[in-house]
């Protein structure tokens, strides 16, 4: 006797008690079943029940075609169905006339086969055991229901098309044979049951997670609750039309106050209902603070005897380290509610309620969906909440405002199409060295990129800086030595002038050294290199250093001139009065060029208080009618060799 049959045998003895109740309740129970009266026969039910339940898919399955075929060549009345007559199933192993059933271990079912092949499945019938979807094989081997045949192509099997998701985003793929219906793992290139070739094919079977969502179902299911649903479905509107129905008055939430003024400058006018924004910024640079200052706000702003409710939610913190922060800012909004969770479905569902005038979620990389694959501050959970977040923000006309966390390059974590998705991007920047905070717009679909918002970090949170321009300039002293190798440069900054200070130093030494701090080391070389050919400087035995007052990095042309005026007056030892500025940038050949927006740099200076400013003598003219606050003299000089003249002689 062979092994696989000893193992049968085997387990029929052990389990003598499964096979009386299979045997009695079971089998006997259903219609659709005849069984064979003979004791050998019902000792190959037993074995092939028992097989079924004891041994792995692929044994089972080696036992089964083992038994059925052996039962196929022999005499063809042991097994009958429903549909057969007692002598006419035929007597060979291929024969077209045979009505099977048997139990299926990949259902989990009995099943009834019939046809030429032994494992062709036409017919299933109902069972007590348990049931699966039900996957149907015609004559030629094609599975049909919750498995696919995959196409075959010249490079080979694609994966087919699967219903349903498993975790990791992978599927099972089963190898089964289309002539004696055996399943293998593995491609061995012919079948090891039948021993055919070419008559293996590949399926994928579906397994893991079901039900998966994405962020755009989760939000369409949780807001169509409350949502008031028009009857009318939506349809393309004229331009015309849509304006009409817009009130321009009461577009924008206002942001009252010197610190409201100075965001609405960033966001192009106050924060537009139903957008998204998201604030990027270094680990401690203050988003936290911002946006739960900008919470409070909204909230106290849009009273007006009305309640405007905000929410706060936040991933980091609980709600008590949220109040703790708040009394420290002395805040105590009525209206301004906080959350403290990270379950996308839950937050949407919590504040259905408030019928909330703005969301704010700190932040993106803590927060996830249930349905989507992955962990929170992954790539797919990012962006399937973030678009989650849009679609409940366009469809209520909420204002969602994120915190998004950075990499070591300074870009926000995730993917970049993050960025995209949002309407609005801010990014915070400060040093750690200084108490001032700079907000600019890198995207904006409702203003301008070019508008900058300065604040200073206090005890009470962001303050704005009521005169930006000179946030970066020192007190000076007109009689003091030290002023040698001090020059004011005029910056732009988006729609903003700023005025910096850049100081040189010029030391007789053996050893040519250069150390620069705030500018580039080639741009600082080129203007010392023009310094020594156009203008005559003998910098050749100096080592010079070049330093950018407050920690900024200049990276406009427009400062080349101040640096220049600076490496003369440390080199000369001469101070420069401390009311005269320096705009231009400086060519190879010496020539001094124009730079842009030379109006409004000269309009900062004269609100300052700045008496002389020296320019390129191409921008002399254009600069003659221009309207300054303050009366100031503009000299206009053609090259280095005319600046140094009209400054230090």
């Amino acid at each position: 006797m062979q092994v696989l049959d000893m193992r049968t045998v085997r387990a029929v003895n052990s389990q003598k008690q499964l096979y009386t109740l299979l045997w009695k309740h079971n089998l006997s129970s259903d219609p659709h079943i005849s069984f064979p009266r003979s004791s050998c026969q019902k000792l190959k039910v037993a074995r092939l029940f028992c097989h079924a339940d004891r041994l792995t898919l692929h044994s089972t399955r080696r036992c089964l075609s083992r038994t059925f075929a052996t039962t196929t060549t022999g005499d063809s009345k042991e097994w009958s169905g429903p549909n057969s007559s007692s002598g006419d199933t035929g007597s060979k192993h291929g024969s077209s006339s045979g009505v099977y059933t048997v139990y299926d271990p990949i259902s989990r079912r009995m099943v009834t086969r019939k046809g030429t092949k032994p494992y062709v499945v036409e017919q299933e019938t109902e069972s007590t055991a348990p049931s699966n979807p039900v996957d149907e094989v015609d004559s030629t081997g094609r599975i049909y229901g919750n498995v696919r045949e995959p196409s075959r192509s010249k490079q080979g099997f694609s994966s087919g098309n699967v219903s349903g998701y498993r975790k990791k985003g992978k599927n099972k793929i089963v190898y089964v044979c289309s002539d004696c219906g055996f399943s293998d793992g593995q491609w061995w290139g012919h079948c090891r049951e039948c021993r055919n070739v070419g008559t293996m094919k590949m399926f994928s079977v579906n397994e893991g997670i079901e039900g998966k969502v994405n962020g755009s179902q989760v939000s369409e299911n949780l807001i169509r609750s409350w949502l008031p649903q028009s009857s009318a479905e939506p349809v393309p509107l004229r331009l015309t039309e849509v304006n009409r129905r817009i009130n321009h008055a009461d577009w924008r939430i206002p942001l009252p106050g010197t610190f409201g003024a100075e965001v609405a400058r960033v966001l192009g006018g106050g924060v537009v209902p139903g957008s998204l924004v998201l604030v990027g910024g270094d680990p401690g640079v203050g988003k936290s603070t911002l946006l739960l200052q900008l919470a409070s706000m909204i909230a106290e702003g849009c009273g007006n005897g009305q309640s405007a409710p905000v929410i706060y939610v936040s991933g980091e913190e609980s709600v008590e380290q949220i109040s703790d922060r708040a009394d420290r800012m002395n805040i105590g909004t009525q209206d301004l509610f906080l959350y403290s969770s990270t379950e996308i479905e839950d937050i949407l569902e919590k504040i259905t309620p408030l019928s909330p005038r703005a969301l704010i979620v700190d932040s993106i990389q803590t927060v996830y969906l249930k349905g989507v694959t992955g962990s929170a501050g992954g790539l797919i959970q990012v962006k399937e909440c973030t678009s989650a977040l849009l679609r409940f923000a366009k469809k209520t006309s909420i204002p969602v405002l994120l915190i998004g966390h950075v990499t070591k390059s300074g870009d926000i974590a995730g993917p970049r199409v993050l960025e995209h998705i949002v309407d609005t991007v801010l990014y915070m920047e400060g040093e750690k060295c200084s108490s001032h905070r700079l907000l600019r717009t890198v995207k904006n679909r409702f203003g301008s990129t070019d508008e900058l918002g300065v604040f200073e970090m206090s005890q009470v949170g962001l303050q704005a800086v009521p005169n930006p321009s000179e946030i970066f300039l020192t007190e000076q002293d007109s009689n003091s030595e030290f002023l040698a190798g001090l020059a004011v440069a005029v910056i732009m900054d988006g729609s903003r002038s700023f005025l910096i200070e850049i100081q040189a130093l010029c030391i007789a030494s053996s050893i040519s050294a250069r150390q620069v701090n705030g500018v580039t080391s080639s741009r600082a070389d080129m203007i010392i290199s023009v310094l020594v050919k156009q203008a005559g400087l003998k910098l050749q035995q100096n080592a010079v250093f070049i330093n950018v007052v407050s920690g900024l990095t200049l990276s406009e042309t427009a400062g080349d001139l101040a640096i220049a005026a600076a490496i003369c007056s440390s080199f000369m030892e001469s101070p420069i009065p401390n009311n005269v500025a320096f705009i231009g940038e400086i060519g190879l050949g010496g020539e001094l060029r124009s730079v842009p927006r030379m109006d409004k740099r000269l309009n900062t200076l004269g609100k300052l208080g700045y008496k002389k400013c020296v320019v390129p003598k191409s921008s002399e003219g254009m600069l003659v009618g221009l309207d300054i606050e303050q009366e100031m003299e503009i000299v206009g000089c053609r090259n280095l060799k005319e600046m140094i003249n009209t400054i230090f002689t």
